[in-house]
């Protein structure tokens, strides 16, 4: 009778230890929470996005990280984004150094990118090309409020669920690249003749045609409790900024109106923990919110800012309520640091730039030649190669590709054609700032965004880091396939 008894006790242990892992596994709870840091600077501190920086006088709204993290169970994400122009890639550096003391969170499951509002101050440092370049004051302060949010929200994590969508806003992004009737042109700062003009003059009969397309999709990624009270979400539109802003201001743009009329929308205002929308900037290397065709009415200092922020915050509150949300997901991330070659200043350019300088220059005004000369300069001394990371994050079937530069819009779309696991969408200006990125029939056809100085990666770098992300989503997929 005791043996029967321990045979069936040992059949019983035998069955518990070999259902050990899948059971647990299957009671893992998906969580999420959210925070957010404060980083606004000093006043006085020159603020970037013209070409040249101004100091600034007043804050009009303050500058914030964004910050959520997310768990399955085994794998933990955080998504941060900045009220910033653009960060240096050793503020991100340090900034998930940071995250992974205090939370565990490895830096490769940390995405930390920027708005790119151009009435901040700058965090960019002083050269692309130096990834061990020493923080300044303000950059050392705001890794470390970034680190100081993801581990708030982490420890804010509590059961969630999670959905996916998309709504198409096209009314307020134009493609900001145009041609223009032969003999039109005007010259480049190098004294040579484009294909394609930034920021024509609205409204001009000599206007042709946009040379490129716009991406109308908001992405959407929703995060809630089971009961149905929001945490966060993320969104990402491909519209570069909107300004509009007073004279001297410090502002996050659009980007933080959009998350304050949403928090509106919701009715979580004074929620405890805090709700946290973010909205991303996509892929908006040639898109803004000018109508070249027809060119709008001047309107006070965050007038237009306003209503395109509350105008896309009420398309996603209604895209909200059509979500069909699960609370079982797997979390992925994949990060790389391909090495590609910096643009090289020709024998000729070189001459052209040190004869722009060396001629006197009292006008007191902003000399374009004299700026791109000064860059081609700075470029020269660039090494001949770079590390770009580049990073892909997967929240079930959601993937999120992202590059450290300002991506033209059909890069990001050709990214959601391409990725192995879908909805894909991607984010700029993560873990760094490289200078625009366009495509290599862009640079044939010149313009602003592909001038040397402002494009400082090799011609066809689009193409090999878009290859890369979509790789990395193979690697994925496979992964998850040979796991099943």
């Amino acid at each position: 009778m005791l043996k029967i008894r321990n045979l069936i006790w040992m059949g019983c242990l035998a069955v518990i230890f070999s259902c050990a892992g899948p059971c647990l596994a299957e009671e893992a709870v998906f969580r999420a929470g959210a925070a957010t840091s404060n980083i606004t600077p000093r006043l006085g501190g020159a603020i970037v996005g013209g070409f040249a920086p101004i100091p600034s006088k007043h804050i009009h709204d303050e500058l914030h990280a964004r910050c959520i993290v997310v768990d399955d169970g085994q794998t933990k994400l955080a998504l941060v984004t900045c009220d910033l122009l653009g960060i240096h890639r050793h503020l991100s550096d340090t900034a998930r150094e940071l995250i992974t003391e205090a939370t565990g969170i490895p830096r490769e499951n940390v995405l930390i990118s920027a708005t790119h509002t151009h009435s901040a101050v700058s965090a960019l440092g002083t050269s692309a090309g130096d990834p061990q370049e020493p923080l300044n004051e303000y950059q050392q302060f705001v890794a470390e409020r970034i680190a100081d949010g993801v581990t708030r929200a982490m420890n804010t994590l509590r059961p969630a669920e999670t959905a996916f969508g998309t709504v198409d806003v096209p009314e307020h992004v134009n493609n900001r690249r145009w041609s223009m009737r032969p003999g039109t042109m005007p010259a480049n700062p190098f004294g040579g003749y484009d294909l394609a003009k930034m920021n024509p003059p609205s409204g001009s009969p000599n206007l042709i045609e946009p040379v490129g397309p716009i991406d109308p999709i908001v992405s959407i990624l929703s995060f809630r409790e089971p009961d149905g009270q929001p945490i966060a979400v993320f969104a990402a539109y491909s519209l570069h900024y909107v300004g509009g802003v007073g004279p001297g201001h410090i502002s996050a743009d659009y980007f933080a109106m959009f998350c304050q009329k949403l928090t509106q929308l919701l009715g979580v205002t004074d929620r405890d923990p805090e709700f946290v929308a973010i909205m991303a900037n996509g892929t908006s290397g040639d898109i803004n919110n000018i109508d070249f065709r027809n060119p709008r009415k001047s309107k006070p200092a965050y007038e237009q800012m306003r209503y395109v922020a509350d105008d896309v915050a009420a398309k996603v509150h209604a895209t909200l309520g059509t979500l069909t949300y699960q609370s079982k997901i797997r979390l992925d991330a994949r990060y790389r640091e391909p090495v590609l070659q910096w643009r090289r200043p020709t024998a000729e350019q070189m001459a052209w730039a040190n004869k722009t300088l060396a001629e006197p220059d009292d006008s007191g005004k902003v000399s374009l030649p004299r700026v791109y000369a000064d860059r081609t300069l700075k470029l020269a001394e660039y090494p001949e190669s770079t590390t770009v990371p580049v990073q892909v994050l997967a929240l079930g079937d959601v993937t999120i590709g992202t590059m450290p530069c300002e991506v033209f819009c059909e890069i990001g779309m050709e990214f959601r054609d391409r990725s192995a696991l879908k909805p894909a969408f991607m984010v700029e200006l993560n873990h760094g700032y490289f200078g625009y990125l366009p495509t290599p029939r862009h640079h044939d056809l010149g313009g602003y965004e592909t001038w040397l100085g402002t494009s400082k990666l090799e011609r066809e770098a689009s193409v090999k880091l878009l290859d890369q992300l979509v790789e990395m989503t193979e690697e994925i997929a496979a992964t998850r396939k040979s796991s099943k």
